[in-house]
């Protein structure tokens, strides 16, 4: 039977996340129970299956959080700041605006965002600007910082003055915009914020670890080349950043690959989870950062794990009998049958990512029933499997490969031949070796140009 569009223009998006979830009906019943139970979940299967979506669709339905987490300076002792849990009631906006406005970094020019590391400049994602890397796409925020006299990283409160207008970093979610006499009166008087949100009241339920560092994950404090000089330096109140255990209170943490975490952070991790508070502390031996500490920062969250089913034996037995003690471990599926309901799925996988794609052209139903008909080779080639391949990364490759093809041929759809031609072209890179060489041997040897002499002619 026919799928019942002409293009998927006509395909409705679900708004609600899960109903976006091909094909894992199991993995997200059990997301849902540990969303509302507060659960931890253990998600094992190869990469592409949907792990990620059935992470961000949990942290959608949880509550709105409670509670800022902030930290004052310490006049007596100042490398112990005082810690500070603050509910909306208790926040004084008030004294945050004694000079300027403050804005969230999407109200403010996307440039100027940028500069302050509020925004990637790779996929536009907005993160805190205390992150390094964009827990979105993974890129480097910000060029590395310009090297002081001292040949030190330099680091500080960053501004930039555009239109008139001085914009700065304020803290993890706000830019603060002066004019250039209150800039002014604000560096004469040396006036400093009286506190640094670690962990704002409006911020995300979805946290997500990428790479996972000890510093990403645990939170760390900044060196200053001048050791917290109260004229020259950085107070170390100001220095503290936290990590994603932190940032995650009260919402839902995300580990892709929480196998690669060493065992010293799947220990500190486990820790985290049974005290549901963890220190923030210099990482760097070497650094002034490693004499400032702050004591028992909450770190209250759901733990949604992803991993290889290969990678099973590397994850710490104390850690995984805490996941499973106090939530559930799922098996992703990799195959689905092959039936007029499922096809229409992958129907509405294509429409999908066209969509938030957003830059190719929908496809026609031709092209989505080819598109079908290579996940049922998938399936065959890979899985041994008689269906429709849920490893729907590859899928999803083709369809933008077809969409690209589109639109450098000025086509208004997404054609069948667009799509043969991105299946044949979206290869990987050792199934293009093995069809030029026939095996690596011979492709290793011709990175040496010791490929086959005679038909070179060299004798």
């Amino acid at each position: 039977m026919a799928l019942p569009f002409k293009t998927t223009a006509e395909i409705n998006i679900p708004k609600d996340p899960f109903e976006r979830i091909i094909g894992q009906e199991r993995a997200v019943k059990f997301a849902k129970i540990a969303a509302k139970q507060k659960r931890n979940l253990l998600l094992v299967g190869p990469p592409g299956t949907g792990k990620s979506l059935i992470a961000k669709a949990m942290a959608s339905i949880l509550a709105k959080p409670r509670f800022q987490i902030s930290v004052f300076p310490n006049e007596k002792r100042p490398e112990r700041p005082v810690l500070k849990i603050e509910t909306r009631e208790e926040i004084d906006e008030k004294e945050e605006k004694e000079f300027g406005k403050l804005l969230h970094p999407f109200e403010v020019p996307p440039d100027i965002a940028e500069e302050l590391g509020y925004r990637c400049r790779r996929c536009y994602e907005l993160s805190a600007p205390s992150i390094e890397f964009c827990p979105a796409c993974g890129a480097k925020k910000q060029p590395e910082p310009l090297l002081d006299v001292f040949g030190v990283k330099a680091r500080g409160r960053k501004s930039i003055e555009w239109n008139g207008l001085v914009y700065e970093a304020y803290d993890e979610t706000r830019i603060r915009v002066l004019s250039k006499e209150e800039a002014k009166r604000v560096r004469e008087n040396g006036v400093l914020p009286k506190k640094k949100v670690l962990v704002p009241l409006n911020r995300q339920t979805f946290v997500q670890a990428v790479g996972a560092s000890e510093a990403e994950l645990l939170g760390d404090v900044e060196h200053d080349p001048y050791g917290g000089h109260p004229e020259l330096g950085i107070p170390p109140y100001l220095r503290v950043v936290p990590g994603a255990i932190h940032e995650a209170h009260e919402g839902l943490l995300f580990i892709d690959e929480l196998s690669s975490l060493s065992k010293d952070l799947q220990k500190s991790l486990l820790t985290a989870m049974q005290e549901k508070k963890f220190p923030i502390v210099g990482r760097s031996p070497g650094s002034t950062g490693a004499m400032v500490k702050v004591e028992d920062v909450p770190c209250d969250f759901i733990l949604v794990g992803a991993l290889n089913m290969n990678d099973l034996g590397s994850i710490l037995p104390a850690l995984r009998n805490r996941i499973k003690g106090d939530g559930y471990e799922v098996l992703m599926e990799v195959f689905m049958e092959d039936n007029e309901k499922n096809r229409q799925k992958i129907a509405q996988f294509v429409a999908q990512e066209i969509v938030f794609d957003g830059r190719i052209p929908h496809a026609k139903r031709e092209a989505v029933e080819e598109i079908i008909a290579y996940a049922k080779r998938v399936a065959k080639s890979v899985d041994g499997a008689v269906g429709l391949t849920l490893r729907l990364r590859t899928l999803s490759g083709v369809v933008r490969l077809a969409g690209d093809i589109a639109v450098e041929e000025n086509s208004k759809f997404i054609e069948k031949e667009h799509v043969k031609n991105a299946i044949e072209n979206a290869k990987s890179i050792e199934e293009q070796i093995s069809e030029k060489y026939s095996s690596s041997y011979r492709a290793g040897m011709a990175d040496y140009g010791a490929e086959e002499k005679e038909q070179s002619g060299i004798e």
